[in-house]
């Protein structure tokens, strides 16, 4: 029954993720929420990825337009979400990834901390928690942004200190300030601002803001899995549920509300696409893409093997499975680069794509240094291949 699917070939597959992911250069968007919006998500636990991933995807600009969208015209917004993982999305999407993936969480991260509380033995609950949460964000009101050590020397109730693990061993003291930070954060209530330094750095002030509109989630989790089979489909059920970390149920019901189609791959096996998304995908023009660590397109599949040679994959990803920086040509990891402390962009290549494929690569190098300019990007998961090209 399955050779009656339609067919989308490996081959295919790259001709959609250069176009869908905005990175052959016909497809590239005008504005960072686009880019952002083409891959559902950008990864934001390192501050660089969510610059040098818009990067690649923008027909052009510089870091001052990304930081525009983040801290300006708040177009752009880190939120805790898919997997427990700090993400960049539009504002567009973000009450749908709020309610899809993000209450949850926070939900979960105040359970713990409240138990934390009440094993700690000091009295501290609810209550206590409640006036501390609003006293930091009266604080923002009148003194912010604030990054989260001022917001500590303004409010001396985060200087507390809580003693986790009473007793054993592994006793440790904790202070209080940064899980309220990040409770506040995960709530909607504050916002992550420009930081103290370059676009590089992750030490960013803090600002109050509203939370984002209540949805339903099991309404939220379809259109979330709408866009992503748009633009990581051909997928299985156990990518999205790997992406997104929600439960097998949610997963499945989500795709039920969405009705995907189910296609035949190369190999005989089957995956999803979005309703109707199954016609010919013309070939873009050939590209070539440096991206960063924990970039997307890298990492949008449990599956990555028709992207991604499997003897490659112990160079390019560290002991936890974050990709390092990759090296793309025509919808293909082909190799990694790095930046070393002089500034320059050096890549090496783990086969022979070609020529071609060596030239594009050179000219997209020269770009993405243009680009960084006089920064400088150390990945926070180092690879082993970033490593030896930056030794």
């Amino acid at each position: 029954m399955s050779a009656r699917l339609p067919l989308i070939t490996t081959t295919e597959r790259r001709y959609r993720l250069g176009r869908r992911h905005r990175l052959a250069p016909s497809a590239r968007a005008t504005t960072v929420a686009e880019t952002a919006d083409s891959v559902v998500a950008l990864h934001a636990t390192d501050a660089a990825t969510v610059f040098l991933s818009a990067r690649a995807r923008l027909a052009g600009g510089s870091p001052a337009v990304v930081e525009q969208a983040l801290y300006e015209e708040v177009r752009l917004v880190r939120l805790l979400s898919m997997r427990n993982t700090l993400f960049a999305v539009s504002a567009e999407l973000a009450p749908y990834v709020d309610a899809a993936s993000a209450r949850a969480i926070a939900a979960k991260e105040r359970r713990t901390f409240l138990k934390h509380l009440d094993e700690d033995g000091q009295g501290l609950d609810a209550a206590w928690l409640a006036g501390v949460e609003a006293e930091a964000l009266d604080t923002l009101d009148t003194e912010g942004p604030l990054t989260g050590s001022q917001l500590s020397a303004a409010v001396p109730a985060l200087r507390r200190k809580i003693t986790l693990s009473r007793g054993k061993k592994y006793e440790t003291e904790q202070g209080v300030a940064t899980r309220v930070i990040r409770l506040l954060a995960a709530d909607g209530r504050i916002r992550r601002d420009r930081p103290r330094g370059s676009w590089t750095s992750s030490q960013f002030r803090w600002v109050h803001t509203a939370p984002w509109p209540a949805l339903p989630a099991a309404e939220a989790r379809a259109e979330i899995a709408r866009r992503w089979l748009y633009a990581y489909g051909p997928a299985t059920e156990a990518d999205l549920k790997w992406w997104t970390g929600w439960t097998l149920t949610d997963v499945r019901k989500a795709l039920a509300a969405v009705g995907p189609d189910r296609v035949r791959l190369d190999d005989g096996s089957t995956a999803l696409v979005g309703p109707g998304d199954t016609a010919h995908e013309p070939a873009p023009e050939p590209w070539a893409a440096l991206l960063p660590a924990l970039d997307p397109s890298g990492m949008g599949w449990a599956d990555r093997s028709f992207h991604l040679d499997p003897a490659h994959r112990s160079a390019l990803f560290d002991y936890a499975g974050n990709i390092g920086p990759t090296v793309w040509w025509n919808g293909e990891i082909v190799g990694g680069w790095a930046q070393r402390p002089d500034g320059g962009i050096v890549w090496r290549l783990l086969g022979d794509p070609g020529r071609t494929a060596e030239q594009a690569i050179t000219a997209e190098a020269d770009r993405l240094s243009a680009w960084v300019g006089e920064a400088r990007v150390t990945p926070r998961f180092r690879t082993p291949l970033e490593r030896e090209l930056v030794a």
